[in-house]
């Protein structure tokens, strides 16, 4: 069964009862809906006046649910979820800290290669020039020492949107993409905690300050999916330098996107499960490749 991501938007007071996560109004103190434990994924807070058990909190971190914190521009600021999500976490973390620095750097030569193919996919799907993204793909070597992801990146992002500039704070539909960015994060760091893995130590990214340095690497692939998401959204609407609800209802749908990997179609979440349990297999010399999925 695919797990749900639940967004709450409004003043709440959210407590369980019965393997259930309640939804109760403060004010009329009735209960708006219920969610069954065992279906969540992603509970994502974006209001100030939400109020939250405990008990609920412990239930939570049980079921393996992300708990995400919105700040006060909608996006996500924190998130939560438990130290460890498998029964081998121990046995994991050792093989994990003994990968060598020759497979870290084979590892994100494939990480971002699948990045590039995905993106060149993309703008194949939509019509765009995307023939000299093949030169860019074939020269990433180890470690990706030329920086193939940095020049690929300027050619993908010049024939994707028009008049657009990429970054953190830039204009429009800068906020969508840091949002969606966001969400896929914290499903990816889920993946990890559910493999085994700590995401805070990375393949590639080793910034002392960022705890998600793991989920950073993996997440690159899966990047396009939101850069599509993104972009069909702005065939139909306006776009706009604020993030609005609708647009952050729409990007929540990011989870249940089907995808193409190992020869299958599988909602994203799904895939990032087969990510993950592929990057440990790489860890213990079982797999040579980490399966990601493709931009079809």
């Amino acid at each position: 069964m695919l797990k749900r991501t639940i967004y709450i938007g409004n003043p709440a007071y959210l407590k369980i009862k019965d393997l259930q996560m309640l939804v109760i109004d403060p004010a009329s103190k009735t209960t708006k809906g219920t969610i069954p434990m065992e279906d969540m994924a992603l509970l994502v807070l974006d209001h100030y006046q939400i109020t939250l058990s405990h008990q609920l909190l412990i239930a939570l971190q049980g079921n393996n649910v992300v708990v995400i914190s919105c700040d006060a521009h909608h996006l996500p600021f924190a998130m939560m979820q438990p130290l460890y999500g498998h029964s081998e976490f121990s046995e994991r973390i050792q093989c994990q800290l003994s990968v060598s620095d020759p497979l870290k750097k084979q590892l994100w030569k494939q990480t971002i290669t699948q990045k590039i193919r995905n993106q060149q996919g993309l703008l194949a799907l939509l019509d765009k020039p995307y023939t000299a993204m093949d030169s860019y793909k074939n020269a990433v070597k180890s470690g990706d020492s030329s920086n193939m992801e940095g020049i690929a990146a300027q050619y993908f992002w010049k024939h994707l949107f028009e008049d657009f500039s990429r970054g953190r704070y830039g204009d429009a539909p800068n906020a969508m993409l840091n949002y969606g960015y966001a969400i896929l994060r914290s499903i990816i760091a889920r993946g990890l905690v559910s493999s085994g893995l700590l995401p805070v130590l990375g393949i590639f990214h080793h910034n002392k300050y960022n705890p998600y340095c793991l989920a950073d690497d993996i997440m690159e692939p899966y990047r396009p999916f939101v850069d599509k998401m993104v972009y069909n959204y702005l065939q139909t609407h306006e776009r706009t330098e604020e993030l609005t609800k609708e647009q952050r209802c729409y990007l929540l749908q990011i989870a249940t996107q089907d995808v193409l990997i190992d020869g299958n179609v599988r909602p994203l979440m799904v895939a990032i499960s087969t990510t993950t349990s592929s990057l440990y297999k790489c860890y213990t010399g079982e797999f040579r490749q980490i399966k990601y999925p493709m931009m079809d």
